[in-house]
């Protein structure tokens, strides 16, 4: 039986995309579902057009023992993925899948983590501090933002001439490249 994948995102979908497309290349594991806490996030459609079902959901419902939980327990899923998903990641669902739910940030942490640290806010940083590298981090979830046990970490030289556009654009590529790799090492580890 295929492993069963849940992907919650907030924005575009680019990674949910990817996600979706890699694994239904294979038999080992399917995304069943797409959740979002945004009603009109792009990554909704994107994830429709690939005949995965995409819902949205309230904060009160994903705080809600009877919302988004109630969900998940129904899904069933072996790992839940967040792919640009914004809000801290509730405690309820946490406890409910010990070791279950993974993340992508797109930086080396502990640099650049935290409250407030994603997106465009990463790369401005990472190019006002000169780094001559940076990277992605997939990490497990826990109550803390980006505090979770580090599973992979790809890195990415930079030059002084970098920009917060052209350090966004090698961070996708690694995360096209490595994300749904990592996600099926960790579901064939599991």
């Amino acid at each position: 039986m295929k492993k069963r994948i849940v992907i919650f995102a907030s924005g575009s979908g680019t990674n949910a995309e990817n996600i979706i497309k890699y694994f239904q290349r294979t038999q080992f594991a399917e995304v069943v579902r797409v959740l979002s806490n945004k009603k009109d996030a792009k990554v909704l459609e994107r994830a429709e057009k690939l005949k995965v079902k995409a819902d949205s959901f309230t904060k009160e419902e994903l705080f809600s023992k009877e919302g988004t939980l109630k969900v998940l327990k129904e899904i069933k899923p072996d790992i839940i993925v967040l792919a640009g998903f914004l809000l801290k990641f509730p405690e309820i669902i946490l406890n409910e899948f010990p070791n279950k739910v993974i993340n992508i940030h797109p930086a080396l942490l502990p640099k650049y983590g935290g409250k407030g640290m994603y997106g465009s806010f990463v790369h401005e940083a990472v190019v006002k501090n000169k780094e001559a590298e940076t990277g992605i981090t997939i990490h497990y979830v826990d109550e803390n933002y980006d505090e979770g046990a580090i599973i992979s970490q790809k890195k990415v030289t930079l030059s002084e001439k970098e920009t917060p556009e052209t350090v966004a654009e090698k961070i996708h590529k690694l995360e096209h490249e490595w994300f749904p790799k990592i996600i099926e090492e960790v579901l064939r580890d599991g």
